[in-house]
């Protein structure tokens, strides 16, 4: 059975920061991975963010996450000690979790690209995936 025919209560994924003082545990499926370009997110990550979410209350984190108020509507949970980014939450019902930090295997897939007209200017975007120059509600933090 693939990742794709499971039941999604019975998925669970495992991830952590570099130093390993902060781990996490996801318990049902993930949505696809976004790649942004905003210019926070690049500041943060030193290049673009690929991201997936889950459920809030699906979400098991261990550990001392610090957290960021990095606008007025969204805040950014790292590792304290190593400066892993690995969490971005706007509040809503799910929480953005950085996807490289993730145990392998995860059985996700790439969905498209948001705010492409602010990505750096030393890159192109060669996929063929979704490319919105902003915000696009298709390929948001509260997909399922």
């Amino acid at each position: 059975m693939s990742l794709l025919d499971a039941d999604p209560a019975d998925l669970s994924q495992t991830g952590g920061c570099l130093c390993s003082e902060v781990s996490y545990r996801v318990t049902g499926a993930l949505r696809p991975v976004v790649f942004c370009h905003c210019e926070q997110c690049r500041r943060t990550s030193g290049h673009f963010v690929a991201a997936t979410s889950a459920p809030r209350d699906s979400v098991e984190i261990e550990g001392p996450v610090t957290w960021f108020d990095s606008s007025a509507t969204a805040r950014r949970g790292f590792c304290g000690i190593c400066g892993s980014n690995l969490f971005w939450d706007g509040g809503g019902a799910r929480l953005s979790i950085h996807a490289g930090t993730l145990d392998k295997p995860t059985g996700l897939s790439a969905q498209g690209h948001i705010f492409c007209a602010s990505r750096g200017d030393y890159y192109e975007i060669a996929d063929n995936l979704p490319q919105a120059p902003g915000a696009d509600p298709d390929m948001t933090t509260e997909m399922p």
